[in-house]
């Protein structure tokens, strides 16, 4: 139990303040932190959530001394009798790593690729604790072993680009907990890791703090993580905090009418009927039209065991190609106006199986056939054709739109293409109609991609893919980049203009949650094949595949009762290779169910309840 934050606080901010000069006379001060208080105690979890661009991370950089020169600081940040915002960098370098430590967002960015992790975990003992080479190590050793990595000695010998994701934010958990700090500050820690992986450190970080009384500051968006985890949470606006409590008070006694809108725009996994997602700013918006009033038409593509695999690596004399198998015989039907949710870690298929289906990647087997012609046995001129009724929606919005280009010539670009003889003023009129359909001012056509937020930019790309009016949809991770209120903004639009011009969705995703709300159906992947698939409401409610139990387990679900009396099914290790993928069943290497007929048998899509299912014991 943290002990109460008042009571002697192991640290204590008060009116910490980040701004950054303009460079040029006519650029303004931007305020990145606004005279910001709060304390930690000894033991507790503080949660500081916020959108983008709210402060949490300058704040904490701010803690350790890593701001740019450029920063100017004010305030007071107390830590064991010592201003941290006070130091030089030598006294900083003694708290840092030691007292003191931090993970961040993205691990292979924190880890040197050049060196071996054996050499980085050692380096922090020998200067923190004065070890030798040999005794740091060892220790380095048995801190994996205390965040669960298998065969540790070997892993010390690894370098990072030889690990998974899971594997390395586990390491830099072990580094930072090295020297046994006071405060652990976690930055985003689980933000780029599949659900599965981070149920995995989230449940380590928790086991670890009780063993050894850290702190913890954790930064995040995650409003389920916070659920789960914290003891008191922070939550920011433009670089202010605008309350500040325990969980639960925060969670069901909000006094902020931001927190209150934040909260509700977060979908929920263990909602009975999904309700149309409230937007931050807008008080109606939740009232608005019934999610279940898409109606589903004839079926209009067909996809009949795809495969797509890709060579990888040049073969060499003594070494034959060897392919990676991204779609192993994928089969699905898509009706009229009905959105197919996909689902699954990164590296079971998804994207590929989506660019399989558009013919964007050549396709090994199998048939594609939409609106009764099949893709495959068209010509160039045929399939260019085709394609104005197949579009796509990209994760990153800002990538996916050519900088160069003002919004009218982006968003006109399928025109050109489609309708050579379409005249200018014609298609100016159109893209007019589209923005103004997205909720964008038609004075945007001039202005260029770097001018618009995530969101808005995010809005041009649905535009683009609509604009020549496609009967289907392909959503890649189209929210996956946005903010919490944005990406309710973002799913109610495609809901609404599903309804309004009949689209059918494939929407490919790794939030369980946001694809409950937006699917009729569900599709889960893994390692390239089907698990299970079945109606949204059959899928959630009565899972039958162990890894889709274990995807829906994983969940955060941002209620702290909830939360924190869920039984939780962990999945062990990582998900293997799709170079060297298991026999039979490529599920049982993690599954708590795997038997000799597993591993002898590849298990095909049968009847098990209201779904279907890839497994010999559902």
């Amino acid at each position: 139990m943290a002990a109460r934050p008042n009571d002697d606080p192991l640290l204590r901010v008060e009116g910490l303040s980040v701004s950054y000069p303009g460079g040029q006379p006519d650029q303004q001060t931007i305020h990145a932190v606004r005279n910001l208080s709060f304390v930690i105690a000894a033991g507790e979890t503080l949660g500081i959530v916020g959108e983008s661009g709210s402060g949490k991370t300058q704040s904490a950089l701010s803690l350790m001394g890593l701001l740019p020169e450029t920063a100017l600081k004010a305030g007071s940040a107390i830590f064991a009798g010592r201003d941290l915002l006070s130091l030089d960098d030598g006294k900083l370098n003694q708290i840092r790593g030691s007292a003191i430590s931090m993970i961040f967002q993205d691990p292979m960015t924190s880890l040197n690729p050049h060196i071996a992790i054996g050499r980085q975990m050692s380096r922090v003992l020998e200067r923190h604790q004065g070890m030798s080479r040999r005794t740091a190590l060892k220790v380095a050793a048995e801190m994996l072993d205390a965040v669960r990595v298998p065969d540790a000695a070997d892993r010390l010998r690894q370098y990072p680009h030889e690990l998974s994701g899971g594997m390395r934010q586990r390491i830099m958990i072990a580094t930072a907990l090295l020297c046994k700090p006071q405060l652990l500050i976690a930055d985003e820690p689980t933000t780029a890791l599949d659900v599965t992986v981070q149920a995995q450190i989230l449940t380590l970080m928790h086991d670890l703090q009780h063993e050894l009384g850290t702190a913890i500051l954790l930064i995040t968006h995650d409003m389920g993580v916070v659920a789960g985890l914290c003891d008191r949470v922070l939550v920011m606006r433009d670089g202010q905090m605008r309350e500040c409590g325990s969980v639960n008070k925060v969670f069901y006694e909000s006094q902020d009418n931001y927190t209150r809108e934040l909260l509700a725009a977060v979908p929920r996994l263990d909602e009975v009927q999904p309700r149309r997602l409230a937007v931050v700013g807008d008080s109606e918006a939740e009232a608005t039209a019934d999610i279940d009033s898409r109606p589903v038409g004839d079926t209009m593509l067909t996809v009949d065991k795809l495969e797509v695999r890709f060579s990888a690596g040049r073969p060499g004399p003594f070494r034959p190609v060897q392919f990676l198998h991204a779609v192993a015989g994928v089969s699905l039907e898509l009706g009229r106006g009905e959105t197919l949710g996909i689902v699954g870690e990164s590296g079971c298929g998804k994207s590929s199986l989506a660019r399989g289906v558009l013919q964007l990647v050549d396709v090994h087997a199998g048939r594609v056939t939409l609106l009764g012609e099949e893709l495959g046995m068209l010509d160039k001129q045929r399939l260019k054709q085709r394609r104005r009724q197949m579009q796509i929606i990209f994760q990153d919005p800002l990538a996916s739109l050519d900088p160069r280009m003002t919004i009218a010539d982006i968003v006109a670009e399928p025109l050109h293409t489609f309708f050579p003889t379409m005249s200018r003023t014609r298609q100016l009129v159109k893209v007019k109609a589209i923005l103004e359909r997205m909720g964008l001012e038609a004075g945007y056509m001039n202005r260029y991609p770097h001018e618009f937020s995530g969101g808005q930019c995010q809005r041009i790309g649905i535009a683009r893919a609509l604009i020549a009016e496609p009967e289907l949809v392909i959503c890649d991770e189209p929210v996956s980049a946005l903010d919490v209120s944005v990406q309710a903004q973002i799913v109610n639009l495609l809901m609404d203009l599903q309804q309004d011009m009949g689209l059918a969705l494939i929407f490919i995703a790794h939030d369980l949650a946001v694809v409950r709300h937006i699917s009729h159906r569900v599709m889960v992947m893994y390692l390239g094949r089907i698990a299970e698939v079945a109606d949204r409401d059959a899928l959630y409610n009565s899972p039958r595949h162990p890894y889709t139990q274990a995807l829906i387990s994983a969940v955060p679900i941002p209620d702290p009762r909830v939360e924190r009396n869920r039984d939780r099914t962990l999945l062990a290790g990582d998900v293997p290779s799709p170079l060297e993928p298991p026999s039979g069943c490529a599920f049982r290497t993690r599954c708590p169910l795997a038997d000799a007929r597993c591993a002898a048998e590849t298990p095909g899509l049968r009847t098990a309840g209201e779904s279907l299912v890839a497994c010999h014991h559902a």
